[in-house]
């Protein structure tokens, strides 16, 4: 008989007297629906699922209310992989492929690339770091910029297989007491010995126990992972009003309506004439005939 698991959730914990944190995740149905409209390569997409992973281990070690965009940008065949994550872990993600996806691994798919992270807080301005790109896996990528960008020591462990994703995330924090001066080593070793199979098929607590066996470990309950697209009828009118009406009027003579697929979900959004101009003020005809 099989045993149910516990997915779509991110568990974090601490090691006692120490200055190492962690979270681990399993993502099942978020990661199911937060891609279902779009078709991906199945190497694409295992990379796209390890990249979520990896924005909801490191969103949830931050101490704000906002969201996370995590962007890989490259002028090779893979052009864009966005993934954004918000402080309550709704997830949506995105990729743009230029022609068709040539070798086997995604360092072969990037050419002249880096890493974006975008932290857009609620409250307060946001922040962006952005970095060539270092490694040749997404957990590679994301410790060198932690570590470059943040100084904080960072160490992922991702996998993803069709639908699913899971990951592992150990910090040692700086500026912090601890007792015990060689747990960040030690967890470091015991963490590296974990597999692809156990990620994705032991929930947290099975998973800690067997890999930290001897350690005094902490774990949290867990926090539900859920997609979700923040696109809205009212986004497409803000960004029409971005636009300007001069723009505005040439899309709608071209295509007679302004019509606009969100990338991440697919959905369909259309605007006709008298909607679109009805957005603007009679004054913004003077704006730009003048």
């Amino acid at each position: 008989m099989t045993q149910a698991h516990h997915t779509d959730l991110l568990h974090p914990f601490i090691f006692e007297q120490s200055a190492v944190r962690g979270n681990h995740v399993m993502l099942d149905k978020s990661l199911f629906k937060a891609l279902e409209h779009q078709t991906l390569d199945p190497a694409l997409k295992k990379v796209i699922g390890e990249f979520t992973a990896a924005s909801v281990l490191l969103t949830a070690t931050l101490k704000m209310q906002g969201k996370l965009i995590l962007q890989l940008q490259s002028q090779g065949s893979l052009q864009l992989l966005v993934v954004e994550c918000t402080s309550d872990l709704n997830i949506r993600a995105t990729a743009k492929v230029s022609g068709e996806l040539h070798g086997h691994g995604l360092t072969q798919w990037l050419t002249q690339g880096q890493l974006v992270i975008t932290l857009m807080p609620e409250q307060g301005e946001p922040y962006q770091g952005i970095v060539p790109l270092e490694g040749d896996n997404i957990a590679t990528m994301l410790e060198n910029y932690m570590l470059r960008s943040q100084q904080i020591d960072t160490r992922l462990w991702l996998t993803a297989e069709g639908d699913r994703a899971a990951g592992l995330l150990l910090q040692k924090l700086p500026q912090q007491q601890e007792y015990d001066l060689d747990c960040w080593n030690r967890v470091q070793h015991l963490a590296g010995t974990v597999t692809d199979e156990e990620l994705l098929n032991l929930e947290a607590i099975t998973l800690l126990q067997r890999l930290f066996v001897e350690e005094d470990v902490r774990l949290f309950s867990g926090r539900e992972v859920e997609a979700f697209c923040s696109c809205s009828q009212a986004n497409v009118t803000n960004m029409l009003q971005m636009l300007g009406l001069a723009e505005v009027r040439s899309i709608i003579e071209e295509q007679g309506s302004v019509e606009i697929q969100c990338d991440f979900c697919h959905k369909h959004y259309v605007v006709d004439e008298d909607e679109a101009l009805a957005l603007f003020d009679e004054d913004d005809d003077h704006k730009v005939t003048h």
